[in-house]
């Protein structure tokens, strides 16, 4: 006979709530899940230089002429079975990389960033209406500054201290995303979900700017909810919200816990989001 929810044996131990572990630290992040946002696809956006050569000759002319580039990126986050997720574009199936681009020489830092934002993932003319379509952009903290010495592909999370004129600083700033929000990405691009556990430690595959992105956000406690704004999952050491539990834990039948905790099973590596047209 199949087992019933009623019929499986939970943990007669409640679980300890520690004492609260948050002094120092910023608020509390809400996190929506990936469910809660619509993708959509625009014109292809082709890369401006054909190589990493023409890249960095056009970066020297322009340092002739404005000085040090300024990039922006954002770190968007939601989450999918209770773990962050950051979104992140790929381009030829195999180059990652955050959403922004180069300012402008005469923009002003914020509001061109906004700017970048919305030629990358606005969606364009009637394809979309209501809530998420047309909500700016929460530029929130700023998380890493790497910095570009000379003409060169290298950059570093500081500044040599021989290096007086760098040639480029890229900053990666936290954007909070809203409860619903609509994207539209580039043909010739996809827009992935990646888990932290994906990027933590993996350089060979992301590079240590991305890969450097869970350390970056360690600094928050998160509160995961779910389409109806409710609280499934916290950080633990924060305060409860109201009316909210620690799930018990399941002692048999397909849920079946031995006490142990094996980490996330059954994600996929960097969970594309299929772009509705």
């Amino acid at each position: 006979m199949a087992t019933t929810t009623q019929d499986v044996p939970v943990s007669g131990h409640p679980p300890i709530v520690p004492k609260n572990f948050t002094a120092q630290q910023p608020e509390t992040v809400r996190l929506y899940p990936l469910s809660n946002y619509t993708f959509g696809t625009k014109e292809t956006q082709p890369e401006e230089d054909p190589s990493v050569l023409a890249r960095l000759k056009r970066l020297e002319e322009q340092y002739r002429l404005h000085g040090m580039r300024r990039t922006c990126e954002g770190i968007l986050v939601c989450h999918e079975h209770n773990h962050p997720h950051v979104l992140m574009l790929q381009i030829a199936n195999a180059f990652f990389k955050l959403p922004g681009d180069y300012l402008h020489h005469e923009d002003d830092e914020i509001e061109g960033f906004k700017k970048r934002l919305n030629e990358r993932l606005a969606p364009v003319g009637s394809q979309f209406s209501g809530e998420g379509v047309n909500d700016d952009w929460e530029i929130s903290d700023t998380l890493a500054q790497w910095w570009r010495p000379n003409f060169e592909t290298f950059m570093y999370p500081f500044l040599p201290a021989h290096v007086t004129r760098p040639k480029e600083c890229k900053k990666l700033y936290f954007i909070r995303l809203p409860k619903k929000k609509v994207l539209s990405v580039p043909k010739n691009m996809k827009l992935l979900a990646v888990p932290l556990f994906e990027l933590y430690d993996n350089t060979a595959r992301y590079g240590p700017q991305l890969s450097a992105i869970p350390h970056l956000l360690s600094r928050y406690n998160f509160e995961m909810v779910d389409e109806n704004d409710n609280i499934v999952a916290v950080t633990p050491g924060t305060p409860l919200p109201p009316g909210y539990t620690i799930p018990p834990r399941v002692l048999g039948g397909d849920g079946a816990d031995d006490g142990q905790d094996t980490g996330m099973t059954g994600v996929e590596e960097g969970m594309k989001i299929e772009s509705h047209q």
